[in-house]
């Protein structure tokens, strides 16, 4: 056996190297940039109905068509933009997730306004410090929690769309609000230790 095959992951990320990656460099580790938080926002919402490998293989394309997830950018973006982004193969063409995108950028903004940064917003829900879970497997792990919920509704009130409380779980998780890796996991002592390090 090489020293891959015998490396443990969550079940969730399968044998696909793509996803592979993303689980072992990405999910979980905590985010505390702007334009990364918008940017994961914005594909968290586009994966509604659809599944997170589809996002994933369209990522690139994604900070192509919405220019680099320039937040200031995309809040200024009108009507002809989005006829732009309904011609581009590469995304999600739904109008409502495209329109949505622009309107959570204005509300980004906002919200920058209000805290000085939206990784301020954000991190406060959990006291500035990463929630660290013990799950032992993937049906342990919850679709949404009470503080999920929470951000969802605030979310909602300052004019965010795709944003409900199972959407921001997701979000959490992957941006490292959460450790949700499974406790036999290789990132999950890794993410700990990088947590306990910062």
């Amino acid at each position: 056996m090489t020293d891959e095959a015998m490396i443990k992951r969550c079940t969730w990320c399968g044998n696909d190297p793509q996803y592979m990656a993303y689980h072992d460099e990405d999910w979980g580790v905590p985010v505390y940039n702007d334009r990364l938080l918008f940017e994961m926002l914005i594909l968290e919402g586009a994966q509604a109905g659809l599944s997170w490998l589809t996002i994933l293989k369209k990522r690139d394309n994604y900070r192509q068509a919405f220019h680099g997830f320039d937040v200031a950018r995309i809040a200024r973006y009108d009507q002809r933009a989005v006829d732009r982004l309904m011609q581009e193969t590469g995304i999600v063409r739904n109008r409502l997730k495209i329109e949505s995108t622009i309107k959570n950028a204005r509300g980004f903004l906002q919200i920058r306004e209000e805290f000085a940064s939206f990784a301020d917003f954000l991190w406060r829900y959990v006291d500035g410090k990463q929630i660290v879970n013990q799950w032992k497997q993937l049906s342990d792990i919850p679709a949404h929690t009470k503080l999920s919920g929470q951000l969802s509704k605030d979310l909602k009130k300052r004019g965010f769309n795709f944003v409900g409380p199972t959407i921001c779980y997701a979000y959490m998780q992957s941006i490292g609000m959460v450790n949700d890796h499974t406790t036999d996991c290789f990132r999950y002592h890794e993410i700990n230790q990088l947590v306990l390090r910062q």
